[in-house]
């Protein structure tokens, strides 16, 4: 199967994953941000796909998107599983420093939304450090409660005005995912659902390392680092991800 971008795609847990990497999805995002299009790519893991699971309205709002990246290991294996060839993970943190490097390099302003002003700007002195062209003519960190009308507006407006052509999104997942699709075709640039991206490149939180990455177990490290915010997600969404995940692979086969 193929999505209309001409990805071959699986739905898991009938939420979409496109086969992308990180050059293809680097490219799609600059070419999309070149011509000022309002989409949104969703950077999908077992938690978006469990959140997606147990809501209708927000499978759509993720199979909506213009891209849907396999950001977590699990997500691998189970388009491996699935019998897509040649997938490889793109893990959000990862492609941000990717799409950046080529925001620098094509000239495509971008603005950071979320996080706090402290880990905004901690990770744009990185960025202006690592890639010295960038621009970023926009950082907004909004208050951690529900906007209102008014000050989303403001909010919107003025990522509009400051000519951004990408957005990164960092306020967690489901939050980010519905806020990029609420905003989709009210401002004219590629937004990307980030997560902790801008916390983790401006050393504010650790990364997992990239053995227990690779063994699919980065979950496992961010709930030793943060137990008392993460333990409730994990204990709810991993459990039930392998029971559905393998009822829906004998399914299949059985098919």
């Amino acid at each position: 199967m193929s999505t209309a971008s001409g990805l071959p795609h699986r739905e898991i847990l009938g939420m979409r994953v496109d086969a992308t990497s990180y050059a293809d999805a680097t490219n799609r995002i600059a070419a999309w941000a070149a011509q000022g299009e309002s989409r949104y790519v969703c950077c999908s893991n077992v938690h978006m796909v469990m959140e997606t699971y147990d809501s209708d309205e927000f499978r759509a709002v993720v199979n909506n998107a213009s891209l849907v990246t396999a950001d977590g290991v699990p997500l691998v294996w189970a388009l491996r599983a699935l019998r897509v060839p040649d997938v490889s993970r793109v893990y959000g943190p990862t492609l941000t420093m990717h799409v950046c490097e080529r925001a620098a390099r094509d000239g495509l302003p971008i603005a950071l939304y979320g996080g706090t002003p402290e880990s905004l700007e901690a990770f744009a002195a990185v960025l202006r450090e690592r890639y010295p062209s960038i621009q970023l003519p926009c950082l907004i960190a909004p208050p951690f409660r529900v906007l209102t009308p008014e000050e989303d507006a403001a909010y919107t407006q003025q990522i509009v005005d400051s000519g951004a052509r990408i957005v990164m999104v960092g306020i967690g997942c489901p939050k980010q995912e519905r806020w990029m699709a609420a905003h989709a075709g009210r401002i004219p640039a590629v937004m990307l659902g980030i997560g902790a991206a801008f916390d983790f490149h401006s050393g504010r939180v650790r990364q997992a390392p990239g053995a227990l990455q690779r063994l699919g177990l980065e979950w496992l490290f961010r709930l030793a680092m943060e137990p008392r915010r993460l333990w409730k997600r994990y204990a709810r969404h991993n459990p039930r991800f392998v029971g559905l995940f393998l009822r829906q692979l004998l399914g299949s086969r059985t098919a």
